[in-house]
Formats: C-alpha cells, sequence, structure tokens
C-alpha cells in the first residue's frame, strides 16, 4: 500500500500528526506489508498555523499512483478551495481508492469534485462551508461514504486514524494500535454509508 499525506500552508498540524502517528503503524501488521508513504505538496516547505515550518518529500507527484490520499484541515484550505491550479493537482487522485480527510480538508475533497452526492463531516464550525460540496453534511465524528472518509474538528484525527486502520487491518489491529498509543477511548460518532 502506498499513500500520500497532503501538507500545506496553514494547515493545522495535529490534524497531520494524529493521522500519521497512527497509520504509520499499519506497517505492523500483514495488511500493511511493504507499506509506503510520501509527504507530498506543492513547494519544498510548508508552515503550518502556528509558524511550524516543515519539509516536503515529494513536490507535485502523480496522485494517482497511491492507494490511499489523506488530507487535513486547516485555515489554509479556505484559499487552496478556488486554487485551480491544487484542485487540478488533486483531482488527479479520482480513482484513488481510499480519500480521507479530517477537519476542513473536506473542503478540499469537496473543491475538487469528490463530495458530490455523498455525506461528509468537517469541523463543526465549517458544515455551512462544506454544504455546497456534498450531498449532505453530517453532524458526526466519522463519515464513510463508500472509499471516502471524512472526520471532524482536530482530535478526530486520532479516531480517523484507527478506524481506517480497522478497515485496512481489523479491530484486533486497531486496538493493538490504542494500547500501543495509550489511546483510552471509545471511538464514537462513526456513520458509514454505502
Amino acid at each position: 500500500m502506498k499513500m500520500a499525506f497532503i501538507l500545506f500552508d496553514g494547515i493545522t498540524f495535529l490534524d497531520f500528526a494524529g493521522f500519521y502517528d497512527v497509520i504509520y503503524r499499519l506497517g505492523q501488521f500483514a495488511p500493511g506489508e511493504g507499506l509506503e508513504w510520501d509527504i507530498c505538496g506543492v513547494a519544498e516547505e510548508v508552515t503550518d498555523e502556528l509558524g511550524l515550518t516543515v519539509k516536503i518529500g515529494t513536490v507535485l507527484p502523480d496522485l494517482s499512483q497511491y492507494d490511499l490520499v489523506f488530507l487535513p484541515g486547516g485555515m489554509g484550505t479556505r484559499r487552496l478551495r478556488t486554487d485551480e491550479s491544487f484542485l487540478s493537482w488533486l483531482r488527479g487522485a479520482a480513482n484513488v481508492p481510499y480519500k480521507v480527510s479530517v477537519c476542513t480538508g473536506s473542503l478540499l475533497l469537496g473543491a475538487a469534485g469528490f463530495l458530490e452526492g455523498r455525506s461528509a463531516t468537517t469541523h463543526p464550525a465549517a458544515y455551512d462551508l462544506l454544504a455546497p460540496y456534498c450531498g449532505s453534511v453530517v453532524k458526526s465524528r466519522i463519515v464513510q461514504d463508500g472509499s471516502i472518509i471524512t472526520g471532524g474538528g482536530v482530535s478526530a484525527s486520532i479516531d480517523l486514524g484507527l478506524h481506517v486502520m480497522s478497515l485496512l487491518a481489523g479491530e484486533e489491529a486497531m486496538l493493538s494500535v490504542k494500547k500501543q498509543i495509550d489511546y483510552p477511548y471509545v471511538m464514537q460518532g462513526i456513520v458509514q454509508q454505502q
């Protein structure tokens, strides 16, 4: 499995780090054998909302080569949802088996056209911004509509990673990862639609 983590100026870094810290552990289990990932973006560096600068490993790759594309949120999504160059690049993920976002990353999935007629969620403060892009906004922590999985606000990134872990490697693997990261909470608010 090969994953693309898409970072951009103005991300909320915990959106990325929560999901990443969980999902990279997929490599410990048989379904994740040979797991690869790239930290992707449109430039060699990005700066989050608080001024943290991060190096990008792969600039503007062909997104069609991945099995999963992940988009975090942050105030930078407000600008990118109208950036046709960025959206055109993102549309290269049209046939990627899993498209995953947390927080306002769903605005980018929506602006790229991936949420048309689908159910999705985002940060509760951005439900109104998401509405024009999807069939229905579900006010829940995680919404899976087929192979598109969206998560709510910032802390939902950990639950989202655990949910995707259970999909890809099973419940036992997910519970093992919960123990590794000392995560005592029960995931709730998961809505699955086909």
